[in-house]
C-alpha cells in the first residue's frame, strides 16, 4: 500500500485536524526544528566550554533526527514495515537537503550578490518543499496496492 492509501485507510491524529500531508509534514517539521534548538542550547549548557561548539548541533542532530523520523513516519506518512530502509533513506533525503541547502545559498550569495538572510529564507523554503517529495517519494515510498505479487508481464510471482 503506497504512503497515500494507507494515510486514506487510518489518517492519524493529525491528518484528521489538518486534512493535507503537506501541512502536517510542516508543522511536524516546525516542532522538529523547535526541538533542535532546543537540543543544540541544552548541549551547549551541558558542554560548557569543554569540548568544540560545533558538537553541541551535532549531538542534538543524532536525537531530532530519529523522532523527526518516527514523527514523520507515524504522523505524516502512515506507513508500517522496512523501518532500517526508511530510516536511512531518510536520512539521505535529510542530507541531501543540507547539502542543498548549503549550494543553493552559496549561489545565492555568491554568485548572484543577493542579501544572505532574505536568500537563506528563500533557500529553506525550497529545501523544505523538496525534502517533503524526497520523503514522499523516496523515504516513505511504498508500491501501490496489488503490485506486490505481479510480475512486469503480468504473470504471478512466488511470494
Amino acid at each position: 500500500m503506497n504512503t497515500v492509501d494507507q494515510a486514506a485507510l487510518d489518517p492519524g491524529p493529525l491528518l484528521r485536524i489538518v486534512r493535507r500531508q503537506e501541512i502536517a509534514f510542516a508543522m511536524v517539521g516546525m516542532v522538529n526544528t523547535g526541538l533542535g534548538i532546543a537540543l543544540t542550547v541544552m548541549w551547549l549548557a551541558i558542554f560548557d566550554g569543554r569540548v568544540s561548539a560545533a558538537l553541541a548541533p551535532a549531538a542534538a542532530y543524532s536525537i531530532s533526527i530519529v523522532i523527526a523520523f518516527v514523527l514523520h513516519r507515524t504522523l505524516v506518512f502512515r506507513v508500517r514495515g522496512r523501518v532500517a530502509r526508511d530510516f536511512f533513506a531518510f536520512v539521505a533525503v535529510n542530507s541531501g537537503g543540507l547539502l542543498m541547502n548549503m549550494v543553493l545559498l552559496q549561489a545565492a550569495v555568491s554568485l548572484l550578490h543577493l542579501p544572505s538572510i532574505p536568500s537563506a529564507v528563500v533557500v529553506m523554503a525550497l529545501v523544505a518543499v523538496a525534502s517533503f517529495f524526497g520523503h514522499r517519494h523516496i523515504s516513505f515510498r511504498r508500491k501501490p496496492a496489488g503490485t506486490d505479487l505481479v510480475g512486469t508481464a503480468g504473470q504471478q510471482r512466488s511470494a
